[in-house]
């Protein structure tokens, strides 16, 4: 009441009514809500029901230090959740009666119990430290010393030494264990929101220098005087400072990162996905060269762990090193650092904000939360309807039966022929490969992803994806017929495109029991031909097969027929100057039915019957003259003619 109204009342009630100290008054910013007790006026059973209650903070206000160790502390403890731990502070009332002080007496009680956060003499009558007592409540729960610190020992807690250690590290930007003065004042704009003066920060270190042996090195702070700096200020009552930058970092009042720190928000429709955007490549090709110490564009096992240092679990197994690239060392690459991170965003993007919270993300790379540095991409089937995509990742499922050859094409992307791939140990297999491809002049991220060979049970995560690999072993007569079924059962009448794969092209070819056979398989459901491929090789194997599968994910869908008219039309008036190329054979893509149109034995005897007929004739230069224009003309109806054919039989075939 003395706090409310800034005098002591002259009738004081047993109990006081509820009160609520607005945010706006309190030097923390926040409400503070006081509940009294009187024993003359309520129950022992509305003392316990209103300690149950309290999740924030409690005052014992006493007289008799003897109520206190013997009846109040034991009655709380009995009371509380002991998992919930509620700081509880020391109130000595009634100063102005006595003439000394208590302290003295209280001090071996808080070092018995160390849930007594701290203790202030007050007295209501003089108005004495009675707004500071509620300043302390607030500071008890807002910046608690109970995780931090331990008394008895006088040293940091082992949970907030393994907090400061990873945001020293964060902080660390050349990863040379020294805070030099720019990242001591990137670290101090980061918390703090200014910047230490030259002086202050000398005045720091000098007080570092005074109290510890090896505190500054090359004139910048080591672990061990970010480490001293922070037990100074919790010693002096300043854990505040400390609990700033352990909440600027991430952390909760248990020092472990919050959730919403480590997971932000991020929407993602129906048929989105996830990439990487500009901002986090290069925030992770700044970690990559912070701790590619020897400057080898490679990460050894021992640079790889401290990056992860800063993480509480090792978050890449050994199986990583056979899903990325790596160099002659089997050590991850700069590519297959970024191509992991890639694969990471795409199939669980989750893990991959957890990830750059760990690493410090939103703090480096100054932005709000790690969902700044995902893009989502717009639906797939908008890019169908749209023939173009934004995307730069594609997923590519290989299905193939027992011993096809799956595993050999996956580590085939990664340059890995066969007599590498017979090194890799069972344990240490991947069911995931990638890495990149350019779809003319572009750099696209392949993803292949094994499909265990179980016909039965392919759940629809199974069947998602941008393009399907059927691969079969042409020595195995029995191998082709799994590809078959997979087609016909879940892809036949399915807008994704389809390659099939005719592995083990080094070893003799046999007849397919299935019928018909590949080839007229893929002629029957407008197929791309049967590819070949090995990874048999004495180099590092082939990957136009790679760049056929990215460029088919790329371009899925099929043009109209007022395009495909267009084009053809344009690529027969220049067919003489130009030359196409086909890169999938798809026989879908504009390149494809361009190619397949031009070579066609339809045109090429038209064109001959044609020119005959016009060379054959005696002419003069005016006849000859206008006969070329007869000549384009009839080329040209020529083509529309074959293009009418063409698409009729478009509409009309099933795809």
């Amino acid at each position: 009441m003395s706090l409310v109204s800034e005098e002591f009342p002259d009738v004081v009630p047993y109990k006081a009514e509820e009160i609520t100290i607005p945010a706006d008054v309190t030097p923390e910013r926040v409400p503070t809500h006081i509940v009294d007790y009187s024993e003359a006026e309520q129950t022992d059973e509305q003392l316990y029901q209103e300690i149950s209650k309290v999740t924030w903070c409690k005052l014992m206000v006493f007289f008799s230090l003897l109520q206190v160790t013997s009846h109040w502390i034991p009655l709380i403890n009995d009371r509380t959740d002991k998992d919930s731990r509620v700081p509880l502070i020391l109130v000595g009332n009634k100063s102005d009666l006595v003439e000394h002080s208590s302290m003295e007496t209280i001090l071996p009680i808080m070092n018995k119990y160390t849930e007594i956060e701290t203790c202030v003499e007050c007295s209501a009558k003089n108005l004495k430290n009675i707004s500071e007592l509620f300043y302390y409540a607030q500071k008890a729960v807002l910046h608690p010393t109970g995780p931090l610190y331990c008394p008895d020992q006088k040293e940091m807690k082992a949970a907030c030494v393994r907090a400061l250690t990873r945001i020293f590290k964060v902080s660390d930007l050349d990863n040379d264990g020294i805070l030099n003065d720019n990242e001591l004042n990137f670290f101090q704009r980061t918390c703090f929101n200014t910047p230490l003066p030259p002086q202050a920060l000398e005045d720091v270190k000098n007080v570092v220098r005074k109290n510890t042996t090896d505190g500054v090195c090359v004139d910048g702070l080591t672990l061990k005087g970010f480490l001293f700096l922070h037990t100074l200020f919790i010693q002096r009552g300043r854990h505040e400072t400390t609990w700033a930058v352990l909440r600027r970092f991430g952390y909760d009042d248990d020092l472990e990162l919050h959730q919403d720190y480590l997971f932000p928000l991020l929407k993602i429709p129906p048929d989105c996905s996830t990439e990487l955007n500009h901002n986090a490549s290069l925030f992770l090709q700044g970690v990559f060269d912070k701790h590619d110490k020897d400057r080898d564009c490679a990460l050894s096992p021992e640079e790889l762990k401290d990056l992860f240092d800063v993480f509480p679990y090792m978050p890449w197994g050994p199986d990583v090193n056979n899903t990325v690239c790596t160099n002659e060392h089997g050590w991850i690459t700069y590519q297959g650092f970024l191509s992991q991170w890639t694969l990471t965003t795409y199939l669980d993007v989750q893990r991959c904000l957890e990830y750059l919270g760990y690493l410090g993300y939103s703090i480096i790379a100054e932005q709000e939360s790690q969902a700044s540095a995902i893009t989502v991409t717009r639906e797939k089937s908008l890019d169908l309807q749209k023939k173009q995509t934004q995307r730069s990742v594609f997923l590519c499922k290989v299905f193939g039966g027992p011993g096809s050859g799956k595993s050999g094409l996956l580590q085939s992307l990664l340059g890995h022929n066969l007599m590498h791939q017979k090194m890799i140990r069972e344990e240490h297999k991947s069911y995931y490969a990638i890495s990149t491809a350019h779809v003319y002049g572009q750099e696209k991220y392949l993803l292949l992803h094994e499909v265990f060979p179980d016909f039965d049970y392919l759940s629809e995560s199974d069947l998602s994806c941008d393009v399907v690999c059927l691969i079969y072993d042409v020595s195995n007569p029995c191998s082709f017929e799994y590809c078959a079924q997979i087609f016909k059962q879940y892809f036949v009448d399915s807008r994704v495109p389809c390659m099939l794969v005719a592995a083990k092209a080094d070893l003799p070819e046999v007849r397919q029991q299935f019928s018909p056979s590949p080839l007229d398989f893929c002629r029957t459901y407008r197929l791309p031909p049967p590819q070949s491929f090995t990874c048999n090789t004495a180099s590092t194997p082939s990957k136009d097969i790679f760049i056929k599968l990215a460029t088919m994910a790329t371009y899925p869908s099929h043009l109209n027929s007022c395009e495909l008219i267009c084009v053809c039309v344009c690529v027969v008036s220049f067919a003489s100057h130009a030359r196409l190329r086909c890169m999938c054979t798809c026989n879908r893509c504009t390149f494809c039915l361009c190619q397949n149109f031009l070579n066609s034995e339809l045109l090429h005897t038209v064109k001959a019957k044609l020119y005959t007929a016009i060379s054959s004739r005696h002419m003069s230069q005016v006849d000859l003259k206008s006969s070329s224009v007869w000549l384009r003309v009839s080329l040209g109806a020529a083509v529309f003619a074959v293009l009418g054919f063409t698409m009729y039989r478009l509409l009309l075939k099933p795809r």
